[in-house]
């Protein structure tokens, strides 16, 4: 563990093991949490004899509580900063949700060498808000909803969210564990109110259409067909079509956070990816 000092000062918490020799796969999280929410994955492909790293994006978790940058270009920029630090090369970058947006901006514009693979979870792209040109986006009411909800009362809002649909707890006949939902509230209460806030704007209303088109390496888009977060209509099944070398697979019946959920499925499609 440690930290990577940005161009601007911000601070920037990693998590790195395994052997330095072996390639790295680094876990990108999504709003409003930290690395921690990759747990699971990190300790099976470390049990694989992978490098793993994960880091929480500025803002969130153990990095600054910046009040700046938080977009999609320094969000990229940071990871740059991140790759070169640890001199990451052949690496395979999988995103979660907002994080999927950070890999699919980062990969597009990464330096040669650094990334093997992409794997979009979940992810936001190409773009979620309705627009003239996006039709079937959700409508900037949901994300003024969130912003509203996060600036009234940010620890109610962050015990809802994974109580209900974010892991399909909202569900019948849902298996609701205590513990997944108080530490989804633990990661999002401990990173700033304000990068958090933004973020929403981050993920919610960038444009990843060009970026996608862009991305020269095989990408495996991965998503779940009751995604009440990031609804597959307008995600996963318009991204693909998108990517040069891109694989689609989907997951019926399973929620946004399914990697938690579903650990050992989603592991087990993702080893048999990264090792193709």
């Amino acid at each position: 563990m440690g930290f990577v000092s940005t161009t601007d000062g911000t601070q920037i918490f990693y998590k790195d093991w395994g052997p330095r020799d072996a390639q790295p796969i680094v876990f990108h999280h999504g709003w409003p949490l930290s690395a921690d929410d990759w747990d699971n994955q990190m300790l099976f492909f470390l049990g694989q004899g992978y490098r793993v790293v994960a880091h929480d994006r500025r803002g969130h978790g153990r990095s600054t509580q910046t009040d700046s940058g938080n977009e999609m270009d320094t969000y990229a920029a940071d990871v740059v900063a991140l790759a070169a630090a640890l001199d990451l090369r052949a690496a395979v970058h999988v995103g979660h949700s907002t994080g999927g947006g950070e890999v699919t901006r980062y990969v597009a514009r990464a330096e040669p060498g650094r990334v093997a693979k992409a794997v979009l979870i979940g992810a936001v792209p190409p773009v979620m808000v309705r627009s003239e040109t996006n039709s079937g986006g959700l409508p900037i009411e949901v994300f003024d909803g969130f912003r509203a909800a996060l600036a009234a009362n940010r620890a109610q809002f962050y015990r809802d969210v994974p109580a209900g649909p974010f892991y399909g707890y909202n569900r019948p006949g849902a298996h609701i564990s205590e513990g997944v939902i108080g530490n989804w509230w633990r990661q999002g209460m401990i990173g700033g109110a304000k990068a958090q806030y933004d973020c929403i704007k981050a993920f919610s209303e960038t444009d990843f259409t060009e970026d996608l088109k862009a991305i020269t390496v095989p990408v495996l888009v991965m998503h779940g067909t009751d995604d009440q977060i990031v609804p597959i209509a307008d995600s996963a099944l318009l991204a693909h079509p998108l990517l040069r070398h891109g694989t689609l697979k989907t997951y019926e019946g399973l929620p946004h956070g399914m990697c938690t959920t579903h650990p050992d499925l989603i592991n087990a499609d993702l080893l048999a990816f990264i090792r193709a």
